[in-house]
């Protein structure tokens, strides 16, 4: 069976929200759905951080860095696709956290030329090594309260950033599947929009970003699983003790198929009470660190997620293993008009209810 590869390129300007949204991609593309996500970190950041390559401090000029950076993009992109074939998936995902074209952003267009040369490139044949690519707008543009200097190799003002995202777009500006996410009021809402563009990108049906949730008298699972294909995935969350009062911090482990997923959460809240969540892939060393600071009046939320489509809408069913009778049901739709499935009996909507949120449930270990 022939290998569907697809690559998609994020971009934008600093703190724009790429981490987040991977994070969210691994999450929805699934091993047990017949999905392998093969992710590229951003390797300017790699070479900064973990190397100490760096087009600054009397190091080395920027013209030489994006010699460094291209070398390094290309070597991670061959050993991406390599593994795309060896993987027993049939359908890849590679993402790449930015990609050669934003070497363009750094560098005069005649400087660029000259680099792509030493790789035997021209901008058309660099272009062609991506199926489409997301830029997702800075925070500096209409979200400032969002902007932050987390990454420890950004060190971009506000101005500045606004000029690099600037800078990046027009740099991306000839791929033919150039797709822009734009800057909203509430983060989430940025994010889910990036989203539906990956769905739509790979083609298949996308979720919509109103959730509805319920109550409902626990159903047969097996019957489910059976009947509409239910796919289970067992997760765990730890919530961390409180370091910053405008932060909750938690951390989750999900089943992939054979593998393991990791995720550090924050969830900022601002004083004039707007919220958004940032999001980050990391490793299972990292969140072993982490268990370290889980805080002791909380306990571990586990459960078993169901996975669903049924009449063209996604449901989501959590079975907790404090709750024989009951679990929660999600249904993403952007109407009111929801068609549940006969099994399904509903006890209350609980949509927005504060003791049915995950962190409710982590201090009272009931439904």
């Amino acid at each position: 069976m022939e290998k569907r590869i697809i690559r998609i390129v994020l971009t934008g300007g600093p703190a724009a929200g790429k981490t987040t949204l991977i994070s969210r991609i691994l999450k929805e593309f699934k091993q047990d759905d017949g999905w392998k996500v093969i992710t590229i970190p951003e390797t300017a950041t790699d070479l900064i951080s973990g190397f100490g390559i760096k087009p600054f401090g009397n190091c080395m000029s920027m013209l030489e860095f994006q010699d460094f950076v291209i070398d390094d993009q290309l070597h991670k992109e061959n050993l991406a696709l390599k593994a795309a074939q060896i993987v027993p998936e049939p359908n890849i995902l590679i993402i790449y956290d930015r990609a050669l074209l934003d070497d363009k952003a750094y560098i005069t267009d005649d400087e660029f030329k000259e680099v792509l040369t030493h790789f035997d490139l021209t901008e058309e044949k660099a272009l062609a090594k991506y199926d489409a690519v997301l830029h997702l707008v800075t925070c500096a543009k209409g979200a400032e309260f969002a902007y932050n200097l987390g990454n420890e190799a950004r060190t971009e003002t506000l101005d500045h950033a606004v000029e690099l995202d600037d800078l990046t777009l027009r740099a991306w500006s000839n791929h033919p599947n150039l797709k822009i996410v734009d800057n909203d009021v509430v983060f989430e809402k940025k994010i889910q929009k990036a989203l539906r563009e990956v769905y739509r990108i790979v083609g298949e049906p996308e979720p919509m970003d109103k959730k509805h949730k319920y109550l409902i008298q626990m159903p047969d699972m097996s019957a489910m699983i059976v009947k509409y294909g239910a796919v289970p995935f067992n997760m765990k969350q730890h919530y961390l003790v409180e370091t910053n009062p405008t932060i909750e911090r938690r951390i989750r482990q999900q089943k992939n198929g054979s593998d393991n997923l990791f995720f550090y959460t924050e969830k900022h809240t601002q004083p004039d009470s707007s919220k958004w969540d940032t999001e980050r892939p990391i490793s299972q060393k990292e969140y072993n660190q982490y268990l370290l600071e889980v805080d002791p009046q909380l306990q571990e939320v586990r459960k078993t997620k169901y996975r669903f489509n049924y009449q063209g809408q996604r449901f989501e069913i959590d079975v907790y293993p404090f709750s024989q009778d009951k679990a929660v049901l999600f249904c993403y739709a952007d109407h009111d008009e929801i068609q549940l499935p006969p099994e399904i009996r509903v006890l209350q909507d609980v949509t927005g209810v504060l003791d049915y949120k995950n962190k409710t449930l982590a201090r009272v270990q009931r439904l």
